[in-house]
């Protein structure tokens, strides 16, 4: 039974809840966690997360949310340096919070909810890195396809880890590809 707290105001409340549903997920995995065990977690009696969260996969959607921000506010840290160490900047961020990709990437094909976030999220990132391309002088005709392997890149770096060399070997051809279309098809 959670302990007697003093009393919170909602937001501190969900936010709490958010915080221990992120160490469960990322520490035990989101399918092995129940909502009871979230609540648990937060120190709250099971109906209250129901309170805030309609189901388990609204709890998710509020850590990635979490875990999204921070990571753009980090990003800002890094926007400034070379594209090749911001995209391993990025694998390494996404690396830390693997268990939560693998569960985006197997519940966006279950949930609707998940799967917007997915595509959301794949959209502001393809987004960031069109824009590096266009800086990069990449034309209309090449920039879709670049966008694809970026994304199979770095999907295929947290499906297949690799120790920061590799890692590193394989941004950088990627970078230097898309360079190199820029030098080949501007006029």
């Amino acid at each position: 039974m959670p302990r007697n707290r003093r009393p919170r105001d909602r937001a501190e409340k969900r936010a709490e809840i958010v915080a221990a549903a992120r160490r469960l997920f990322v520490g035990q995995g989101y399918e092995s966690v129940s909502m009871t065990r979230i609540a648990r977690e937060a120190g709250v009696v099971s109906n209250t997360v129901y309170w805030y969260f309609q189901d388990k996969d609204a709890v998710l959607i509020a850590v990635l949310d979490e875990v999204l921000t921070e990571a753009m506010d980090r990003y800002r840290a890094v926007a400034e340096v070379e594209l090749t160490d911001r995209l391993v900047w990025m694998v390494g961020e996404l690396e830390q919070v693997n268990r939560l990709v693998t569960t985006v990437h197997a519940r966006s094909k279950e949930s609707a909810t998940v799967g917007e976030w997915h595509d959301r999220f794949h959209t502001l990132a393809e987004d960031l890195f069109r824009i590096e391309l266009i800086e990069l002088g990449c034309t209309d005709q090449d920039l879709d396809a670049v966008i694809t392997l970026g994304v199979f890149v770095i999907e295929g770096l947290l499906m297949h880890p690799a120790d920061e060399p590799g890692k590193r070997a394989v941004i950088s051809t990627l970078v230097r590809s898309a360079r190199g279309l820029a030098v080949t098809t501007t006029p």
